[in-house]
């Protein structure tokens, strides 16, 4: 069903693809938009046991696209080195594709929330708390279900030559 990656040796094995996901704290979101035209926006997230948890506002054309086709992609670049005078980049990063639903149950958006507020502010843990009963009403969360994922590097990192 999903393509295989074409450079198969600068696939990451599935611990480090997770790694770089779970280190990132952005990536963009890709949905099938208006008339057809792919539409991408960048985006915080966390990853929980093969799931992907975002916020939102609750109207817009990332929440109209995911209402009319669940078929997401997600991407993170977790490095990105540029090097000049070999006209190359050194780079690490994740590709993923799945499913994404809008959650509705009360129980499963504050565990999303929660999960947000852990990784963005650990520190903040009581104010995440206070911020989320003040937003209650006006935040929309999305699930995504990784069905494919690959994470990859730059040929330099595989062979130890950073």
């Amino acid at each position: 069903m999903f393509r295989d990656m074409r450079r198969k040796k600068q696939l990451l094995c599935r611990e480090e693809t997770i790694e770089i996901i779970k280190l990132c704290t952005s990536g963009v979101l890709g949905v099938i938009g208006d008339d057809d035209y792919p539409y991408t926006v960048p985006v915080s997230y966390v990853y929980i046991d093969g799931k992907l948890f975002i916020h939102s506002a609750k109207q817009g054309h990332k929440i109209d696209s995911i209402k009319k086709n669940d078929k997401v992609t997600f991407c993170v670049i977790e490095k990105d080195e540029v090097k000049q005078k070999t006209f190359t980049t050194h780079f690490r990063s994740v590709s993923i594709f799945g499913r994404a639903r809008i959650l509705t149950g009360d129980s499963d958006r504050r565990y999303a929330l929660e999960s947000l507020v852990k990784k963005y502010s650990p520190d903040y843990i009581k104010e995440g708390q206070q911020e989320i009963e003040r937003d209650w009403n006006r935040v929309c969360l999305i699930e995504i279900k990784i069905e494919h994922m690959t994470g990859k590097a730059a040929i330099e990192i595989i062979n130890g030559n950073k």
